[in-house]
């Protein structure tokens, strides 16, 4: 890329979080005089992509393998054809950070949801009641792309209490160690200079189920109405997808927002790292346990088990990291056959102990 050209890009790109890692990354790209972008939208095989000419319609069929963890995606980094009708996509840059997650197929294949991110929002709606199990899966999620997760709880406005307020912040703070948790009300304006800041500068995406009060948390980091707000059912919290696809937009004090679309269910993917991350203390205590491999159910000498009992750890911590453990352990097995069989292997050992304990028992009742 000779100097002019990588001048270009910067002045164009640099609000989109262009730099001159991402430069150097593109040069062999741009000795074959293809054009850099980033992907602001994807849908139906093909993007948006803006570029040092102006937001290109690309296609996506160079680079759609098999692999659906290889597709091009929001937040992507790519070379673009400098003309063509349709233009294509040759590729994209190596990502820094990925948001993946297991998708609802018996395939169990993973789908990645963003690229290139700096920052995790989890929007929890304080509309109903905290559902911290649900906080804990998606922090896993955001802790194993890479980029730093925090917890927003939406529509402060409607606990008028400050008590109670603080209170719900520090449960999800128990529940989310390492993680800034801020309560903002963005119909009252309340808490959204201090998220600017965290987030200002960088990549962020918006995470949460439907009705968690995203599109109107975006619509207020944006400065403008961007995203369509739906109203959320009083009964249960729930609203439907007011976001169909994953857009990428710039805010105004800098950084770019990806918005995406409510997830119901966040099925983990190779996620055993977030999920260490979200249960530090957890796993901090298992180091003292006596066995190295101590599974915390009723093994002598366990650390965590001694922890609960002591009040130290509360029970439904550990129940929450033992779901998300097993789930992230299947996943993973369906893919690796070697886990395969150390799970299989595990089992037998575990069978083999309780039927000796069972045993023991029998005799000692004869």
């Amino acid at each position: 890329m000779t100097s002019t050209s990588r001048s270009t890009a910067h002045s164009a790109l640099s609000p989109y979080g262009w730099d001159e890692d991402w430069a150097d990354a593109f040069a062999p790209y741009a000795a074959e005089g293809l054009l850099p972008g980033r992907v602001v939208r994807v849908d139906r095989g093909q993007c948006d992509v803006v570029t040092p000419d102006g937001v290109l319609r690309a296609d996506t069929a160079f680079v759609t393998p098999h692999d659906p963890l290889r597709v091009v995606c929001t937040g992507d980094w790519v070379a673009v054809e400098p003309d063509g009708n349709p233009r294509y996509v040759r590729t994209y840059l190596p990502r820094r950070t990925a948001f993946v997650r297991s998708t609802s197929s018996k395939r169990s294949e993973g789908q990645i949801l963003a690229a290139n991110v700096d920052h995790a929002i989890v929007a929890v709606s304080l509309a109903v009641e905290l559902d911290l199990a649900r906080v804990e899966r998606f922090l896993a999620l955001a802790w194993e792309s890479g980029a730093q997760p925090l917890v927003v709880l939406t529509k402060a406005d409607l606990v008028p209490d400050p008590v109670t307020l603080a209170h719900l912040v520090q449960d999800v703070e128990t529940s989310a160690p390492g993680v800034t948790v801020l309560a903002v009300s963005a119909a009252l304006g309340e808490g959204l200079d201090v998220l600017a800041a965290v987030v200002g500068g960088g990549t962020t995406v918006l995470l949460g189920q439907s009705g968690a009060g995203k599109s109107t948390l975006a619509n207020a980091l944006l400065g403008e109405d961007v995203m369509d707000v739906q109203a959320t059912r009083d009964v249960d919290g729930k609203g439907r997808h007011t976001t169909t696809t994953r857009n990428l937009l710039v805010m105004p004090g800098g950084g770019v927002l990806i918005d995406t679309p409510g997830l119901r269910g966040v099925g983990l993917w190779d996620a055993g790292g977030g999920v260490g991350q979200v249960f530090a203390e957890i796993e901090e205590l298992a180091r003292d346990c006596r066995f190295h491999d101590c599974a915390h159910e009723s093994e002598p000498g366990c650390a965590v088990l001694a922890a609960i009992d002591d009040g130290e750890l509360p029970e439904r911590r550990l129940e929450s990291y033992r779901k998300l453990m097993r789930e992230n352990q299947r996943i993973v097995a369906k893919t690796d056959a070697r886990l395969r069989a150390e799970i299989r292997k595990e089992w037998k050992r575990r069978g083999a102990i309780g039927k000796a304990a069972m045993e023991a028992k029998r005799g000692h009742l004869r």
